[in-house]
């Protein structure tokens, strides 16, 4: 018995016309801030609000930013900016470090103290010249 497999399952149905249930919600609720700003805000204030709410259902109905829906971007926006963002980086004091044995033949240079980084003193660079000159990584 074969099963037919639903293809397009990540594109909503047209519900009222040409329009999905979201954009229909978002047109119908910027038509009705528009209205309510016209009615009850002062004329003056009112042609300045009234426009951008329609404008803002209009960009939430069918605007896309990088190939997602405004909605997700003004949702975004509204999680960065009601969240703390400062950051702050407190080093680990570092515990026990292991580090490499070294060969037989190659006399230890920099003993390692877990204290952090060694200094290297003009003896210890002096042993560390001559070895890299005599010692034959060969044998």
């Amino acid at each position: 018995m074969q099963f037919k497999v639903p293809q397009f399952i990540d594109i909503e149905d047209k519900v009222f016309g040409p329009l999905t249930f979201k954009q229909f919600a978002y047109l119908a609720g910027g038509a009705g801030l528009g209205y309510l700003a016209f009615r009850f805000l002062p004329t003056i204030i009112a042609i300045v609000v009234g426009p951008l709410l329609v404008a803002f259902a209009l960009a939430l109905a069918f605007m896309k930013y990088n190939d997602k829906p405004f909605v997700n971007v003004v949702e975004s926006f509204i999680r960065y900016y009601s969240h703390s963002r400062l950051y702050l980086w407190h080093k680990q004091p570092s515990g026990n470090v292991t580090t490499a044995r070294p060969r037989d033949d190659m006399p230890q240079l920099i003993a390692h103290t877990g204290q952090g980084r060694d200094t290297m003193n003009e003896s210890k660079l002096k042993t560390l010249s001559w070895s890299v000159d005599v010692i034959d990584p060969k044998k």
